[in-house]
């Protein structure tokens, strides 16, 4: 770039990290406003007495070459693992037992989790026409629809909790999982689209989040933002508030609080990745719409509950991920990663560590019970669905009191309004988890989108 731009970028989570390091590498100015002392946002890696815990994301799922990328450019190439294959079965509570999730057409004919009314409602689904309110449709009304009541208890209701800790009769269809929704709009059915699509993911060199390859690193996730945050080295203040902005001239004013003081900073561009309720703080002045939006996109409180266990006293298998729990089953938590199955290095290898979601859209109202109380009801369910007749070796717990945001109903309504926002803004850039997806490929992925239309602009 002949003249070099200056961009302040407010948040170090991965969002934040990737687009800077997408910036910095093209010659763009980058300074990163972060509120905490290190690099992560919402993932954060603890490790004590043996333990390796992951409080945010547990991994994350390679659906796009540009993870790689950013893998090897900032040296984590020796660092970057992929689950093992003994993790790769999935269980589903019913009935107070687990059952395998099937992972083909035999084993869905032959699974016990399943009736076999349900079996013939799923098997009906490419004869299944096309919704005609796709934006307002819940999740739950588009799989009843096409793959029958019993499919949504038992397998959506509980994968919808363990992705988005989410309620399906809330979460809208088209925002909160678009793919699955082209699926029906562009090929009109899941099945059709399935085999079609793959085609057209192979064109793309991308992977489908059902056949990408989970990965972590040998260190926990938050390995990976605190690479490229190193690669960014001076780039980097943490501790930094931002209290507003304002327009001056051609450039934006950045008010931050640091150490007690307030101090500004000049700059062309300003991204923010930060979670929306924080950012209407510091943008409503520029508009109050932007508060009125932020306080109607809701992000569920969820305890993450990370147990360690001598394996000699779990009675039943470490065969797979974990399990999870339709709201049928009327459990005090969502389910629970094997995490020491998946990834090496969690734990000792005598012991066996499993991380625990409670709490969500689905079920908030347990926060109403004291935390002891909760904590051992949950403990208690645990132990009976694993076998388990000791008391757990090591326990923590991190509460998240806004966890995930939730593309609910009507969340397009969102999605145009920053849209709008950026548009009437020249020189704001608003992205994050609450914009084009929660996951940890998602925000990599939208991070490049963000870095072009910020490059797009300082090119005109």
């Amino acid at each position: 770039m002949n003249n070099k731009k200056s961009i302040v970028i407010i948040g170090a989570g991965i969002s934040g990290l990737a687009t800077a390091h997408w910036l910095h590498e093209n010659g763009f100015d980058v300074t990163i406003l972060e509120s905490k002392n290190e690099a992560g946002g919402a993932m954060e890696t603890l490790h004590e007495n043996g333990f390796l815990i992951d409080f945010g994301p547990n991994s994350g799922l390679e659906t796009t070459p540009l993870i790689r990328l950013i893998v090897d450019e900032v040296g984590l190439s020796n660092e970057m693992i992929y689950a093992s294959e003994s993790s790769n079965k999935r269980y589903i509570l019913r009935n107070n037992e687990l059952h395998a999730l099937p992972t083909s057409p035999p084993a869905f004919i032959k699974a016990k989790l399943f009736s076999t009314k349900a079996k013939f409602r799923v098997m009906a689904e490419p004869f299944i026409g096309k919704s005609e309110d796709g934006y307002y449709q819940s999740m739950a009304q588009f799989v009843r629809r096409r793959l029958g009541q019993e499919f949504l208890d038992y397998a959506i209701d509980p994968f919808v909790s363990g992705v988005f800790a989410g309620d399906p009769h809330k979460l809208s269809v088209k925002s909160a999982f678009p793919k699955l929704y082209r699926l029906e709009e562009v090929y009109g059915g899941l099945v059709k689209g399935l085999i079609k699509g793959a085609r057209e993911r192979k064109k793309r060199a991308e992977q489908s989040k059902q056949s990408a390859k989970m990965f972590s690193f040998i260190n926990g996730m938050q390995t990976f933002p605190k690479a490229i945050a190193n690669r960014l080295n001076n780039k980097i203040h943490y501790e930094c508030r931002v209290q507003s902005v304002e327009r001056r001239a051609q450039n934006w004013i950045i008010r931050y609080e640091k150490n007690g003081y307030l101090k500004e900073i000049n700059s062309d561009y300003i991204l923010s990745t930060i979670p929306v309720h924080t950012a209407a703080k510091i943008f409503s002045g520029l508009d109050q719409n932007f508060q009125l939006h932020s306080d109607n996109i809701y992000y569920p409180p969820v305890m993450v509950l990370y147990l360690g266990f001598n394996k000699k006293d779990i009675g039943r298998d470490l065969d797979g991920f974990g399990y999870l729990i339709p709201s049928k089953e009327n459990k005090s938590f969502l389910g629970a990663i094997w995490s020491s199955t998946i990834f090496p290095n969690r734990c000792d290898e005598d012991k066996a560590a499993f991380t625990l979601f409670v709490g969500g859209a689905r079920s908030p109202h347990l926060f109403d019970i004291e935390k002891d109380k909760l904590l051992n009801q949950v403990l208690k369910e645990f132990k009976k669905i694993m076998r388990i007749n000791a008391d757990p070796v090591f326990m923590r717990d991190r509460m998240w009191q806004k966890a995930i945001p939730q593309y609910n109903i009507g969340y397009i309504e969102h999605e145009n309004y920053f849209d709008k926002f950026e548009k009437a803004n020249p020189g704001i850039f608003i992205s994050g988890n609450f914009r084009g997806g929660i996951s940890v490929g998602d925000c990599i992925k939208n991070s490049e989108i963000v870095f072009n239309k910020i490059k797009n602009s300082a090119s005109r």
